[in-house]
């Protein structure tokens, strides 16, 4: 496995972003991996890691960078998280997407027909964001809060409205628990995917709560995080076609 920081272009400036590829020439079909609300850290580069271990390119970028480079912030620390997360913009998580997937694609071990997204948290309402503006080939959405209904104090704006737009299959999974995204906004996503004839599944797990996936949160449900990574290389694995 190849591993390396890059340094992509933006209207606003140079974003870094953690690169994981298997060896070799490829061509790789690949996912740009967005991260959660506390940087691109350990966690986030171990799923960029096992995303390569399977067959992929991923790449990580860090959608902080107009604050500054490399931030990560502790699990523990909301208070430092809150101001970046409220300076996030719907226009700028955009320009970001773009820029990352324009590496990607213009890699030569990459197969630029087959680039992916998948985002955890504040990266699922990216991702779902992305899906609608970027066109991915498979979009993964962990647990996106804000797609449905504002948030506030937030810039970021509700992105369902823009579910026409989506022109690849979506996969979006949610906690039962999760109180920030409660069985409305779910079925208002699942309702307008439908309605849009957009090629999706929308999983929610019982007992699992926000962040079931991150095995370095207390909110990680080991059952969850299993079924939901097995339907991710799935979902992938089915629209883009890795060979590992």
């Amino acid at each position: 496995m190849h591993e390396e920081t890059v340094t992509l272009s933006t209207p606003d400036g140079p974003m870094d972003a953690y690169l994981a590829r298997p060896d070799g020439a490829g061509p790789f079909p690949a996912v740009v991996v967005i991260q959660e609300a506390f940087g691109v850290n350990g966690h986030i580069r171990g799923v960029a890691r096992r995303l390569a271990g399977t067959g992929y390119a991923a790449l990580a970028p860090e959608i902080f960078h107009r604050e500054g480079r490399g931030i990560t912030i502790p699990y523990t620390d909301m208070p430092s998280v809150m101001p970046r997360l409220a300076a996030l913009t719907n226009e700028g998580l955009e320009q970001d997407l773009r820029a990352a997937f324009d590496h990607l694609r213009g890699r030569p071990e990459v197969d630029a027909a087959r680039v992916g997204l998948v985002g955890f948290c504040v990266g699922g309402f990216v991702a779902f964001l992305g899906a609608c503006r970027v066109r991915p080939a498979a979009t993964v959405s962990f647990y996106g809060g804000g797609i449905a209904r504002p948030r506030p104090n937030f810039a970021i704006r509700p992105v369902l409205p823009e579910a026409g737009g989506i022109g690849a299959p979506i996969l979006c999974l949610f906690g039962e628990l999760d109180q920030g995204i409660p069985p409305a906004d779910v079925d208002a996503i699942r309702g307008q995917l439908q309605a849009h004839g957009v090629p999706h599944e929308v999983v929610v797990y019982p007992g699992a709560n926000h962040a079931f996936f991150c095995d370095e949160r207390p909110a990680y449900h080991a059952e969850a995080a299993a079924d939901a990574w097995r339907r991710t290389l799935g979902w992938f694995g089915k629209h883009l076609g890795a060979k590992p």
